[in-house]
């Protein structure tokens, strides 16, 4: 039983303290994530491939007082195995445990929309599109580099579990509402990788809960980023318009993207509960409800 001033919301999300590191933190959800923990008092390592993103991403908006604060490590290939333990000889020069790792690093890889009757038209335009090749690329970015990702941090999370308290080291998967709904979007390679990275994380999160981790997920809809725009400004922040977001082929009843504040809600509500595992948490603006899943 507590007492009511310690159900305050700067109690209840306070990550001060925490140690967190993000891949594909540079920008798009992986920044908003960075931001919401260094503003509640985290110290938050941002990795990618490119290391001027990171840079700028850690010099614009890190907080400018109190004790978070968001660092640049890295660079890091999240598809290799020597990047990932060149990247956590790194972290733990700097800390002694990972209360959290998000998961954020993923690419787009191909489109081509299947929007012809004919089968033979069908067939030839998403062949001639496609190559498994590209399909592999995504796969092993998206998913395998997940698994090996958390393989590689997970001693150390568990270090944060068994300091702090049972499941209190957690991993947060990007996943996507594009992982759940039955439309293509254009990109069968990018969904059908969603869907393995939201079972993975389910798994992981069976299989890894006996080190006292646990693991949940993140399935987006249409949030602002360079995957979804195409580009990322001087702040590494990227624009989606309304417009843009009725132009996707179904509805979308918000009407609009995502907002930083509302994926640092989820964010935040994942890292500090540690009574949710397995767990996957879609904020996608209502469009699960309108397209089938």
């Amino acid at each position: 039983m507590v007492e009511t001033q310690e159900l305050q919301a700067s109690r209840l999300f306070s990550v001060e303290g925490w140690a967190c590191l993000i891949t594909g933190g540079g920008s798009g959800i992986g920044l908003m994530c960075a931001q919401a923990l260094a503003a509640n008092g985290a110290r938050v390592y941002i990795t990618g491939r490119r290391f001027e993103v990171l840079e700028t991403a850690a010099k614009v908006h890190s907080p400018k007082s109190g004790p978070g604060k968001i660092t640049p490590l890295g660079p890091c290939d999240v598809t290799s195995k020597t990047s990932l333990m060149s990247l956590v000889t790194s972290l733990m020069s700097l800390e002694s445990r990972l209360d959290l790792l998000i998961c954020s690093a993923g690419i787009s890889g191909p489109k081509a929309q299947p929007s012809s009757p004919s089968a033979h038209s069908l067939s030839h335009s998403l062949w001639d599109a496609e190559a498994p090749s590209a399909w592999s690329s995504v796969f092993n970015t998206n998913v395998t580099a997940v698994y090996f990702t958390t393989l590689a941090f997970l001693p150390l999370l568990q270090t944060a579990s068994t300091q702090s308290g049972h499941m209190s080291g957690n991993v947060i998967v990007i996943s996507s509402m594009s992982g759940i709904i039955r439309h293509s979007q254009g990109h069968f390679s990018y969904n059908a990788a969603k869907g393995a990275a939201i079972h993975l994380a389910r798994m992981m999160s069976t299989e890894f809960q006996k080190t006292g981790v646990r693991v949940n997920s993140i399935a987006p809809g249409y949030f602002p980023s360079e995957m979804t725009t195409g580009e990322s400004d001087e702040r590494m922040k990227s624009e989606m318009s309304e417009e843009a977001v009725k132009g996707k082929g179904h509805p979308v009843p918000a009407g609009r993207a995502g907002s930083d504040e509302e994926m640092a809600m989820a964010c935040l509500f994942l890292a500090r509960n540690r009574y949710v595992n397995g767990e996957i948490v879609v904020v996608d603006g209502g469009v699960r409800g309108q397209v089938p899943a």
